[in-house]
Formats: C-alpha cells, sequence, structure tokens
C-alpha cells in the first residue's frame, strides 16, 4: 500500500526533526569549544572590588600560569562551585582571579565576606563587557591562561572537583613546566 504525498512530506520533515534532535541530544554543552582557546587572552583595564582606586591590567599578569574564575552574587551555580575554589586557593597552587560579573560591587564584598574570599583579587566588570570580550556565555566560567597570555582552556559551568583534578591543574602543571 503507498502512502499518498500529503503524508509523506510531513513524515520525512518529521524525521529530519528527529535526526536533528538526535544530534543535539548527543551534545555536551559543557564542552563548547571557544574560538579564543590559544588566542591571547582579552585585554582588560579594571578596578578592584575590594580596592576600587586601584586596577589590574592584562599584563600584570604576563609571565604567570593563572585562573580567571568569572562569578556574580546573584549567580545560584557559583554557590555550588565556591567550595572548589575555597578548597584551591588554600593549596597556593595556581594564582586565582576572580571576575566579578555584571554585579553591584557592594553585593560582591559582601557575597564574599560572607561565603570566603577565594581570590587573590577579584576585579569589576560591571556592565560586562570584558566577560563578552572573552566570550562569556553565562556565569560560572573559568580560563586557564598560559605565562604568554594565551586563554589555554575554558570551563563552563560550576568547576567541580573532577574537572579541576582531571583536566584544569594537570593543564596548570605542564603549562607551568614550560618556559
Amino acid at each position: 500500500m503507498k502512502l499518498p504525498l500529503r503524508f509523506l512530506v510531513p513524515l520525512g520533515g518529521f524525521a529530519v526533526v528527529l535526526v536533528f534532535l538526535g544530534i543535539g541530544l548527543s551534545l555536551k554543552p559543557r564542552e563548547v569549544p571557544s574560538p579564543l582557546i590559544g588566542k591571547p587572552a582579552p585585554a582588560f583595564n579594571l578596578p578592584q572590588l575590594h580596592e576600587p582606586a586601584r586596577r589590574l591590567t592584562h599584563t600584570d599578569m604576563i609571565g604567570k600560569v593563572w585562573l580567571l574564575n568569572v562569578w556574580a552574587s546573584w549567580c545560584v551555580s557559583c554557590r555550588v562551585e565556591h567550595p572548589v575554589l575555597m578548597d584551591l586557593a588554600r593549596t597556593g597552587e595556581v594564582p586565582l582571579l576572580g571576575l566579578n560579573y555584571k554585579d553591584a560591587p557592594d553585593k560582591g564584598v559582601a557575597w564574599l565576606g560572607q561565603n570566603g574570599n577565594p581570590y587573590q583579587m577579584s576585579l569589576v566588570d560591571r556592565d560586562g563587557r570584558i566577560g563578552l570580550d572573552y566570550g562569556v556565555y553565562g556565569v560560572p566560567e573559568t580560563f586557564v591562561i598560559d605565562r604568554r597570555g594565551r586563554i589555554r582552556h575554558k570551563v563552563i559551568g560550576p568547576l567541580t572537583r573532577d574537572v579541576l583534578d582531571r583536566t584544569v591543574l594537570p593543564l596548570v602543571r605542564n603549562l607551568s613546566r614550560e618556559g
């Protein structure tokens, strides 16, 4: 029995939608590749959260392997990753800088005061321009930046102990050994 054409066209369209849905469901959203990997980290000149009269620029970090963690006081997922960042800060293994993203500085200061401050310093990106330059999709996100100021890895979403131990810290150690 042949199906009329009026049934085949919608059935074919439905099949195409199912294929794309299947492909979409197999993707891992935390592994969205950043076009900035291997490229120089975007320039910044930002005030420090706790001392707004003092600023930090991207060139101040040249010669160091470091992490940039994008966070905000209004971010629920930032609360989830915070104990991991606190543990990392206690080790002193890698400089950890924060980028307080689209947040009121007084709320950021209060949040760190309440939850603990893992950052060597946190910078203020109130309007989100620097985050946009870094290709931030949302908070939290963490970037590994090498001695020459190039982005080497990006973690989208909360940094977990597993991702830190299996991916981030081994990369930091390798980059730190490089001359």
